[in-house]
Formats: structure tokens, C-alpha cells, sequence
């Protein structure tokens, strides 16, 4: 092995290691953010997910980023037989099995890391991915497909109309370190790399946000 070939590998090593920034962000922090007047993120995707959890014909989900649980109040004991809730923050999936123990018996929480453990994933019908592919990467999400193997994908990303995509608040400091694994997002290119691994788009909605901001809701089968 040359030295080029070593120093790759201890590169590659040590990003393996680094800690996610968001194990590092508090989930009262992150939803007293998102729910705020100025920013109604939280409130939004809640709308957006009862449609997510009752548009397509799955028993068995994948909530990718779940957080703390926003909108699993809509999920019906007599539609979902499974509801796998995936998270970097293992503090959040213990709030989440907390709040929503009436789940108790259908819902799954999985700390998995999607950047380098995609496969510890199980299979699944469909994969809820809302607000994640900005911390992962376009490539990095194709791979997280292609290992759960959905039929259908339901995303919702953040079209930043102004420049700042974080909006201004007392919290905005909490999200500095996410700088490092953001990625900015574009409808095109999301359907592009979905296309590449054979996902057909069918669906489109777009909810206005305040601070020059709006969620797009793609939805794609395979």
C-alpha cells in the first residue's frame, strides 16, 4: 500500500468515526426550532405526513430521520402492521418509543447511521424520507433505497427561496455544526437520481413556508 493509498484510508477512517452533528442537537431544541411562528416545520410536515401514511397501499413503513415522532399520531393500528422509525440520535428513538407507547408492538426504532451502516436496514413497503436527503446526499440515499427495497418513496425536502436555509431564531445557533453535511437540495436532481435506480415520480405538492421557504412532497414507485 503507497502512502496516497494510507492517507485515503485514514481519511476515510476517520470520518467513519466522527460523530454526526445531529447527536449532538437536543430534540427540545430542534422542535422548539421547528415549530416556531416563523419557521412551522413542525406543523407543516405533521399535515403532510397524514397523506404520506394514507396515499399508497403499505402495511409495512420506514420513517427515515424520525426525530421525535412528529406526526406518528396518524398511524392507524388497522392499516400498518410494521413502522420502522430510523434515527442517528438514539436520545430521540428513546423519546419517540416514550411518547408513543401506545405503538407498542408495531413501531421499531433503529439507531442506524445512514452514511455508513445503510446495511443494517431491513426491507420494507415504503420509505417516508422528510427532510434527510439534505444530510445525506443524493448518493447516499440511492443506496439507502436499494437496500430497503421499497415499492414507494415519499420525500419531502426544503426549497430555500432566500439564501439562509436555516431560518433565523433563538435556536439557530444549535444547527452550526450541520454545516458540514449539508447539501442543498433541487426537485430536478432528486428525480434524476431516483430515475437512476428506477423510481418513477407520481406525485407532487408543494407547501409555502414563512422566511422564503417551502416543502415539496415528491413521491415516487418503483
Amino acid at each position: 500500500m503507497d502512502i496516497v493509498e494510507q492517507k485515503i484510508n485514514t481519511n476515510l477512517h476517520l470520518r467513519n468515526q466522527m460523530k454526526n452533528p445531529w447527536e449532538e442537537i437536543s430534540l427540545a431544541d430542534y422542535e422548539n426550532h421547528m415549530k416556531l411562528d416563523s419557521v412551522m416545520q413542525l406543523q407543516a410536515m405533521n399535515e403532510m405526513m397524514k397523506g404520506q401514511f394514507n396515499t399508497y397501499p403499505a402495511s409495512n413503513i420506514m420513517i427515515l430521520g424520525i426525530a421525535g415522532g412528529n406526526g406518528l399520531e396518524h398511524i392507524s393500528k388497522d392499516k400498518f402492521e410494521r413502522v420502522y422509525g430510523i434515527d442517528v440520535n438514539s436520545d430521540y428513538l428513546k423519546e419517540v418509543t416514550r411518547r408513543y407507547s401506545d405503538l407498542d408492538g408495531i413501531l421499531e426504532c433503529l439507531c442506524i447511521n445512514l452514511i455508513n451502516e445503510t446495511d443494517k436496514l431491513p426491507k420494507t413497503d415504503m420509505i417516508i424520507a422528510n427532510l434527510l436527503i439534505e444530510y445525506i446526499g443524493y448518493v447516499c440515499f440511492q443506496k439507502t433505497i436499494q437496500q430497503a427495497n421499497p415499492k414507494y418513496v415519499s420525500c419531502i425536502i426544503q426549497i430555500n427561496i432566500e439564501d439562509n436555509w436555516v431560518s433565523d431564531s433563538p435556536y439557530l445557533h444549535v444547527f452550526d455544526g450541520l454545516e458540514q453535511v449539508h447539501h442543498q437540495m433541487e426537485e430536478h436532481t432528486l428525480e434524476k437520481a431516483m430515475l437512476e435506480i428506477d423510481y418513477h415520480p407520481i406525485k407532487t405538492l408543494e407547501y409555502m413556508l414563512p422566511n422564503g421557504k417551502k416543502l415539496v412532497q415528491l413521491d415516487f414507485e418503483k
